[in-house]
């Protein structure tokens, strides 16, 4: 029926909606490290290290990254058609997760910006979406969705970034 399909439709750009503030959330403190280099790139753990000895999230976790994508998609929002207060849990909820990923990096013992595809990709986008799931309303199918576009995306997307100088290493 065409209710149905328009519902659809409307799941379809919401997901698309989402998918651009996560690119947004992932993509400012890549994109801000490259531009500001080290200017008030303070680490997130301050260097502090957990009880086995390793950095607890890493040099690569900024204070000024996580500042920035939170901003970044909180002005963003608006201008996909979401409201500024979604754009700010998608960004805070992007960030948890990359921490989360930085944390397991460091303890199964890869580096700083070393690549774990699925950890890397993953966390970050899971989480932002499972917080949107009550208020917009999202299925496990939209969920799954934009979590496989995303990983996806973001291995595609790394390549591209690695080509023109903004990433370091390449998916």
């Amino acid at each position: 029926p065409p209710r149905g399909r328009w519902a659809r439709a409307v799941q379809i750009v919401l997901v698309l909606q989402l998918l651009i503030l996560l690119t947004l959330a992932n993509g400012t403190p890549v994109v801000a490290k490259r531009v500001l280099s080290t200017h008030l790139a303070l680490p997130l753990d301050g260097g502090v290290r957990f009880i086995d000895g390793k950095p607890l999230f890493g040099p690569s976790k900024t204070i000024r990254g996580i500042l920035l994508s939170l901003l970044t998609t909180a002005a963003g929002a608006p201008l996909v058609g979401l409201p500024w207060s979604i754009g700010l849990l998608v960004g805070a909820a992007a960030m948890a997760g990359d921490l989360i990923s930085s944390f397991i990096k460091r303890r199964i013992g890869l580096v700083a910006s070393s690549r774990a595809i699925g950890l890397d990709q993953i966390p970050e986008s899971l989480l932002p979406l499972l917080a949107c799931q009550g208020t917009l309303s999202l299925t496990a199918v939209d969920i799954g969705a934009g979590v496989t576009i995303f990983l996806l995306g973001e291995i595609v997307l790394s390549r591209t970034l690695y080509k023109i100088g903004l990433r370091d290493r390449p998916y």
